[in-house]
Order: C-alpha cells, then sequence, then structure tokens
C-alpha cells in the first residue's frame, strides 16, 4: 500500500476508531451513463478497495460496510444474481491482499439467505484472516437492524429462561453482547452517500451516539478525497455524550496531562 501523503485530516490522532458506510447510489451512478445497473455496482467495487486500503492505512480499526440489506433480496432476480457474483469475484480477489495488510474480514446479517457457494467463500475469508490484527473489515449481508434486535433479544431470553443470565446483570453492555456485533464498539461516523438522509435499518442500536455524515455523492464516485473530507468534517465535531463543552475540556486537558 502506497503511504497517504495528500489531503490528510489535519489530525491523525483523532480519527474515528470505527467507520460505518452505507454504501448508496450505484444504480444511479449507472443511469446517469445509461449503462446497466450492474455497470454501477461493479464501479462501486472499486470504491470499496480505495476506501479499504485507506482506512487501514490510516490506523482505522473497524470499517463495516453495509452491502446488502434483507429489503435487497426484492430487486430483479438478475441484478441480485450479478451482486453475489461480484462479491465471491471480490472475495477470491482481494483475500491475498487482506491477508498481506493485516485485515481481518467479518460479514453479519442473515447470512443462511445467501446462496451456499457464497456462504462457503465467506466462511474461508473468514477463516483465513482472522489472525489479523491491523483492521476489522465487516460487511453487512442480508443485513436488517431491526432483525438483529430481535434475534438479539431472543437469545438473551434463552439465556435468562435458562439461568445463563440473571436480570440483574442486564444493561446494554451486556446487551450488546448479542448483536452481529458483539466484541467490536460501535461506530464512532457513519457515512452516507447518494443524498439521502436517512440509515435505512443500518446499526441501529449501534448508532445511538453514532456522528452521521451525509453526501451527494453516488458510492461509486466516493474515493480517496471524499473518503478524507469525511473524516476531516468527523474531526470538528465536538462528541459529548451528554456532557457540557466544559466537561469535555476538562477531560481533555487531563487525558493531555496523562
Amino acid at each position: 500500500m502506497d503511504s497517504p501523503d495528500t489531503l490528510l485530516p489535519p489530525n491523525l490522532h483523532r480519527l474515528p476508531r470505527h467507520v460505518a458506510i452505507i454504501m448508496d447510489g450505484n444504480g444511479r451512478w449507472a443511469q446517469q451513463r445509461g449503462l446497466p445497473r450492474v455497470r454501477g455496482h461493479a464501479a462501486g467495487a472499486e470504491s470499496v478497495r480505495e476506501v479499504v486500503r485507506l482506512a487501514a492505512q490510516l490506523g482505522i480499526r473497524y470499517l463495516t460496510l453495509y452491502a446488502f440489506s434483507e429489503e435487497n433480496w426484492q430487486r430483479p432476480k438478475l441484478e441480485i444474481k450479478a451482486l453475489m457474483s461480484l462479491l465471491s469475484r471480490y472475495l477470491r480477489e482481494e483475500l491475498a491482499e487482506l491477508q498481506n495488510n493485516g485485515i481481518a474480514f467479518r460479514a453479519i446479517g442473515g447470512l443462511k439467505r445467501l446462496p451456499p457457494g457464497i456462504q462457503q467463500e465467506i466462511s474461508r475469508a473468514m477463516a483465513a484472516t482472522a489472525a489479523n490484527g491491523r483492521m476489522v473489515l465487516t460487511v453487512a449481508l442480508s443485513y436488517g437492524g431491526r432483525n438483529e434486535i430481535l434475534n438479539a433479544a431472543r437469545q438473551l431470553a434463552q439465556d435468562l429462561n435458562s439461568g445463563r443470565v440473571h436480570p440483574r446483570e442486564l444493561d446494554p453492555a451486556l446487551f450488546s453482547r448479542y448483536l452481529y456485533t458483539g466484541g467490536m464498539p460501535d461506530p464512532d461516523l457513519l457515512i452516507r452517500t447518494s443524498g439521502e438522509y436517512r440509515l435505512s435499518n443500518f446499526l441501529l442500536w449501534q448508532s445511538a451516539y453514532t456522528e452521521l455524515y451525509f453526501t451527494d455523492t453516488l458510492w461509486p464516485d466516493f474515493r480517496r478525497e471524499e473518503f478524507l473530507a469525511a473524516l476531516t468534517e468527523y474531526q470538528r465535531r465536538l462528541r459529548r455524550y451528554g456532557l457540557t463543552q466544559e466537561q469535555i475540556e476538562a477531560l481533555n486537558a487531563s487525558e493531555s496531562r496523562h
């Protein structure tokens, strides 16, 4: 990987630990050019490569990409087939680069709905990269945030009924461990491309205190400069978590002394 040398965010020590992205606009990108929608998805795969590489270069520890929602199963069968083919090709072609750059691959969502061949590719990529510690790349596939919460509640209820968990133990941290993202920090920054202003059922529980960044740029055009612009905007924001600005400043001053 080349080192990032231009248009860097102003403070590399204040980058988000976890970035999530709703990759939207592939179809519109293709339609604007008179191309089949699948061409937009292929162009979007190039944006994935560029963003993953840059995130790893900058030291971002977690990158989560919303690639295919539960609702996307309603799309034309030919488009779904093309999307699955692109995913399979990405896993095969990028595995060596993930390995070489210490990136662990994960997939979350209703993975059992995916074609068996895709499930095997995912399992192979996850196993091959499990020991990598530079960055965790998570791809959300057949994913829905509401069903994720429902599934977590069902599993928790089973553990409560069996006595493995006591009601007094229940708190947000415990519940979070039952989510697909258990063991991962919540996103610090969530980016959505293509000019839409909604979460679309993505990481609903995890995004309670996440900074949201919306851009009109369509996903196939979201490359290095656009990603760096989002990171720079993130650094301009003051994350309060319910505290006053004075309290935040006092905490920052205390941290700097230590």
